[in-house]
């Protein structure tokens, strides 16, 4: 993994050449941002030494953004290489190269090392040619990052290893294809789209506009609703049962406190309190009553205007409902 050149040595030259004063084209950088740069080196150096390549790449990166130096990127290139990063490793090798530093021993050990290693980098990236043929502009992604399309049929350069390669276009059906790509290696894609048919774009555009809720059976709505109404007038039928009852009790309560409630305004002595708050709710209960009842007729009569004229025949085989009123009570019966 070329850690001939990766020696704890490497450790001061780095610090060195951080120290040491850069060429008139290098970023103006912060004394701090030098010091957390020089920390993040050595770090990166050290797991690199460590042959923890993920957490030397990470240290380089933040520490090249930081301070740019020719040393920071041979070791970032370094850590991907060892990844199988071919392709971002030789361009950071490449970069190096020409910017041709040699301001400092450091700097031109760094340019000596990416002229070394740029070739095993370079044997080691894959080719790779995508072609989707008969559209337009097809939109393509490998391992979910798009890629222009522009590129394709042609030639592109990427890392070893596999790879999941998709194209997508509107009023076609995905297609999607896994590679696995040697070093060195090459490898044509051909992902044909397939026009979707009629039927599913029109199924797919209607569940889209009713928000993917589940569709009602067919020919149930109206018996559903023949239900519901007679249901309805069922509860107001209750609701008048209730109240006509509810309001005898308060008839007959306040003809017996007429008789008994003869002080100054009609009222009512003390040891009256008990039917007089009877009267009072038994009133209560009548007028909730004939409220009840009105909703529940007016509800009925509502859904048997809506609901369809002509529903369709219940099967003999099937579940019947009927309501049912009785004195103080309301429901609905089933049979098979």
């Amino acid at each position: 993994m070329m850690r001939s050149a990766c020696s704890v040595s490497a450790l001061a030259l780095l610090s060195w050449a951080l120290l040491a004063s850069v060429p008139q084209h290098a970023w103006a950088q912060s004394d701090a941002d030098k010091a957390t740069a020089r920390d993040l080196g050595q770090s990166g150096q050290a797991a690199l030494d460590a042959q923890d390549f993920a957490h030397a790449e990470d240290d380089f990166r933040r520490a090249e953004a930081l301070y740019h130096a020719p040393t920071l990127v041979v070791g970032l290139a370094r850590a991907q290489a060892a990844q199988g990063k071919v392709v971002e490793a030789w361009e950071n090798y490449h970069r190096v190269i020409l910017e041709n530093a040699t301001s400092s021993p450091a700097f031109a050990k760094a340019l000596a090392d990416a002229q070394a290693e740029i070739a095993s980098a370079e044997a080691r990236r894959a080719r790779l040619t995508i072609f989707v043929p008969g559209i337009g502009a097809p939109r393509v992604t490998i391992d979910d990052v798009p890629i222009r399309a522009e590129a394709l049929g042609i030639e592109r350069l990427i890392d070893p290893g596999a790879h999941v390669v998709q194209a997508m276009a509107d009023g076609y059906s995905p297609a999607v294809q896994a590679v696995t790509l040697a070093e060195g290696g090459g490898q044509s894609v051909t992902l044909t789209l397939q026009k979707e048919s009629p039927a599913i774009t029109a199924g797919s555009t209607e569940g889209a506009t009713r928000g993917s809720l589940p569709s009602a059976p067919a020919g149930g709505g109206g018996s559903g609703m023949m239900i519901a109404s007679w249901v309805s007038f069922g509860v107001g039928g209750a609701g008048l049962v209730g109240g006509v009852v509810t309001g005898i009790l308060a008839l007959s309560d306040h003809s017996t406190l007429k008789s008994k409630c003869t002080g100054p305004g009609g009222a009512c002595p003390p040891s009256e309190d008990s039917a007089l708050s009877s009267y009072h709710t038994v009133g209560a209960l009548s007028t909730v009553g004939f409220v009840l009842a009105g909703v529940g007729v007016a509800t009925g009569v509502t859904l048997l205007l809506v609901a369809p004229k002509n529903p369709p025949a219940t099967p003999a085989t099937g579940f019947r409902v009927s309501p049912y009123l009785g004195l103080g009570s309301v429901g609905a019966a089933g049979t098979f």
